[in-house]
């Protein structure tokens, strides 16, 4: 069932909150000790949950949808650790506001779900609780930051999880596992309550099965219906330059084919860009912004008890010490300058249709940071972002196909309409 189909079923008494939440419950028993996607189960509350909207008024779009939220959700008396052992013992007093409003609208919290230490990563391989395993094939990398939210949505352990995005890391875990991640635009759901990696590209979104599930969770975060967009009307470019350098065959076998779904692609020059030196696929601005701004928030942290960061999280904070003050405030006009002038890059478009990683997953032990080039600019713009399946490779692995535009309603409703006319919810390996 999608989230609409659960809710109806809960309210016409074709099924209970607590059935629903028990047979997602009994799905974590059995498939979490192959796969790692939670870190923290909270089963007795949840049917606590479960059993009060039973007896109680009806709660919203959510009523008894059970979810998952990524460990650095705060989450009152209950362990929110960013999958670090610097902050292995903290229990917080009060929920993320991004919870409260899911929790509003009827959602039974499962627990929390595995993730890169502080979100500082992509592959999953730097959580102190170890690494979550991709569905499709154990051997292959969730990607990350979002891995185990990704993990558990497409393994049938929660409805729906919620992520975050600083660079990729609801999208390319969604391509990587076969599911739907948005990241909404920049400050449309509020972080409040959530750990930051870089406060001017952080975004948080849901992690689901569709953009209709997608769109009912947006709606509880921000207390407002998404509104219908005529997705045929949309303008479908193509931004060949960077976005397709280099990529796998089948996956742009399979993005060309959902493109063409979508409506009549056409290609697209966007406006050029200054690259970084070090990371040549990175937008300078991107790479200084997150470099200095997650060294600030880390800082104390890092003085005190470096030895309690993963060293790959240690060595990423730690290149944020070069990042001078004349660096930090000219990349952050930059991004106020990009981000006032975006209609430049929607002339001849209304969405820009990418793949959101240049292939399937990559090897557990492998970290190829390219995979993040897809996605990280659009953090900098703070548009609207989407990746869904767009197919299978031979080898049996997911391709995901990225929808970006400047409204959440247009990519949201481009979406849906692509998933209507191609089915590409499709439950993972096991």
């Amino acid at each position: 069932m999608n989230i609409a189909q659960a809710t109806a079923a809960i309210h016409h008494k074709k099924i209970s909150a607590v059935e629903l939440t028990r047979q997602h419950l009994d799905r974590i028993e059995k498939l979490n000790p192959k796969l790692n996607a939670f870190v923290t189960v909270t089963a007795e509350q949840a049917l606590r949950d479960a059993r009060a909207l039973e007896t109680g008024p009806w709660r919203g779009p959510l009523h008894g949808v059970p979810i998952g939220l990524k460990d650095l959700y705060d989450t009152a008396g209950v362990r929110t650790t960013a999958c670090s052992k610097q902050w292995a013992n903290r229990t917080p007093a009060a929920d993320a506001e991004a919870v409260r409003r899911l929790k509003a609208a009827g959602a039974v919290v499962l627990g929390k779900l595995n993730m890169d230490e502080f979100a500082y990563n992509f592959t999953g391989a730097t959580s102190s609780f170890g690494t979550s395993r991709n569905p499709w094939n154990p051997a292959m990398s969730p990607g990350g930051s979002s891995g185990g939210s990704a993990v558990a949505v497409a393994a049938g352990m929660c409805m729906a999880a919620l992520g975050s995005d600083t660079g990729g890391s609801i999208r390319l875990p969604a391509a990587l596992c076969g599911i739907t991640g948005f990241k909404p635009s920049f400050g449309l759901i509020s972080t409040a309550g959530v750990a930051p990696l870089a406060w001017s590209l952080d975004h948080v979104g849901p992690m689901c099965r569709s953009a209709e599930d997608a769109a009912l969770m947006l709606a509880a975060l921000t207390g407002k219906a998404v509104p219908k967009v005529n997705a045929r009307a949309l303008r479908i470019g193509v931004p060949r330059k960077l976005f397709y350098d280099g990529i796998d065959a089948e996956t742009e076998k399979l993005v060309g084919e959902a493109a063409a779904v979508l409506g009549k692609p056409r290609e697209v020059v966007l406006p050029e860009l200054p690259m970084s030196k070090e990371i040549p696929f990175f937008i300078e601005s991107y790479v200084r912004l997150i470099t200095a701004e997650a060294y600030a928030f880390h800082l104390d942290m890092l003085r005190s008890h470096p030895e309690l960061y993963h060293p790959g999280t240690r060595k990423s904070i730690e290149n944020g010490a070069g990042v001078t003050t004349p660096d930090y405030i000219e990349a952050r006009r930059d991004m106020e300058r990009l981000r006032a002038e975006i209609g430049n890059w929607f002339k001849d478009a209304d969405l820009l249709v990418t793949p959101t990683a240049p292939g399937p997953a990559f090897a557990i032990d492998a970290a190829p940071l390219v995979y993040l080039r897809n996605c990280a600019p659009w953090n900098l713009l703070g548009l609207p972002s989407i990746s869904i399946p767009c197919g299978l490779t031979k080898s049996g692995l997911p391709i995901g196909l990225q929808i970006t535009g400047q409204s959440d309603a247009a990519v949201l409703s481009a979406t849906a309409a692509y998933q209507k006319s191609v089915p590409t919810s499709f439950p993972a390996a096991l």
